[in-house]
């Protein structure tokens, strides 16, 4: 069994049009030709990806989920533009081969990439990959570079200086995430006004202005092949814009399960952070400030933070199934997830007392 991530099944409901994918390939990629398969890769709550295999060619095709959505989410074509501007200054995105505006395609705006080929550490890392403690964290330290490096960008040079809305990020995102819950709350739900109270009550200035990815993990990350501990490519530039560095560092620690977190937690685990080995939440934190060179009191505004975008991405997905926009049963204990990370933004608001 390959180590590599692999693309498997198309799930009921998120097919795509097998010919007019073809007519499009062939227009945009010189020797298309020949039978297109195309499969799903696994997860994706958001974002779907599709693998293209043609003419002994592989490619990744990425559009928006089915159903209902928010007029200003799922921006395709932005993510494209994105990865196009920093291809250039930050070499682990992947190049991007066609963009499409025309709806008559595929009935949404998509694009189309090369596949960066290798492993992809979901949930678990594959069984057939041993590595050792020492290697593990040697993993995660690289990991980590990459989000620093990203913070590091000369954004001024790619252009995607003019993604950003000036000063004011952290009051933007309170202010903004509270007014998405709200909207997004269903009978069922809790309301986490305890929670936006807090943070809008405590919103510290902003730490700078960088390129931030928003949406940064390890099953966002792609490890080379024969060299595992060596990160090839950073995936899913949907979020990302010029924003605060911590506010981002806390949405990647939002997704950060340790082997002792509780069992709700755990349930919740999207990427390996529990193997021995990898740094646990307060060391990730200790490192980035360390490389950085940045001094902070308390990290838990930004922890609680993370947390409750967390909460209000899974209840606007909620919504979206609470109300039949689509099937996916994948999303009916979300309501739940939600309701759970309330609870973990609480007892962080109370050990700041």
């Amino acid at each position: 069994m390959s180590l590599e991530d692999q693309a498997g099944t198309i799930r009921q409901g998120e097919e795509l049009d097998n010919a007019a994918v073809k007519q499009f390939l062939t227009q945009h990629i010189e020797h298309a030709e020949g039978e297109l398969v195309i499969t799903q890769f696994p997860g994706g709550a958001s974002n779907l990806t599709y693998q293209l295999a043609i003419a002994g060619q592989e490619y990744i095709l990425r559009r928006p989920p089915f159903g209902k959505i928010a007029k200003s989410a799922h921006d395709m074509l932005r993510e494209a533009n994105i990865i196009d501007a920093l291809k250039p200054v930050y070499q682990y995105v992947p190049n991007i081969i066609a963009k499409c505006d025309d709806h008559s395609v595929l009935g949404c705006d998509f694009y189309i990439m090369e596949k960066l080929t290798g492993i992809i550490p979901r949930q678990n890392m594959p069984k057939e990959l041993q590595i050792s403690e020492a290697d593990t964290r040697s993993l995660c330290i690289n990991v980590i570079d990459k989000l620093i490096e990203l913070h590091q960008v000369d954004i001024k040079k790619t252009g995607l200086d003019k993604l950003g809305k000036g000063e004011g990020y952290v009051a933007r995102q309170i202010n903004g995430w509270s007014d998405r819950y709200v909207k997004a709350k269903t009978d069922d739900a809790t309301d986490f006004k305890v929670v936006m109270d807090w943070l809008k009550t405590n919103m510290p200035d902003d730490a700078g202005q960088c390129l931030i990815h928003n949406d940064f993990r390890l099953d966002n990350v792609v490890l080379e092949t024969q060299n595992p501990l060596n990160v090839i490519g950073v995936l899913d530039w949907e979020m990302a814009t010029i924003g605060d560095p911590l506010m981002d560092l806390g949405n990647s620690l939002a997704y950060w399960v340790e082997a002792d977190d509780e069992p709700q937690f755990q349930m919740m685990r999207r990427q390996p952070t529990h193997l021995p080995g990898m740094l646990t939440r307060k060391e990730v934190v200790a490192y980035y400030l360390e490389k950085t060179g940045r001094s902070l009191d308390s990290f838990v505004f930004y922890e609680v933070y993370g947390l409750f975008r967390l909460a209000v991405i899974i209840q606007q997905i909620y919504y979206r199934y609470y109300h039949g926009q689509t099937q996916d049963k994948r999303f009916a204990g979300f309501a739940h997830a939600a309701r759970y990370l309330e609870t973990r933004c609480l007892r962080l608001i109370k050990g700041e007392g």
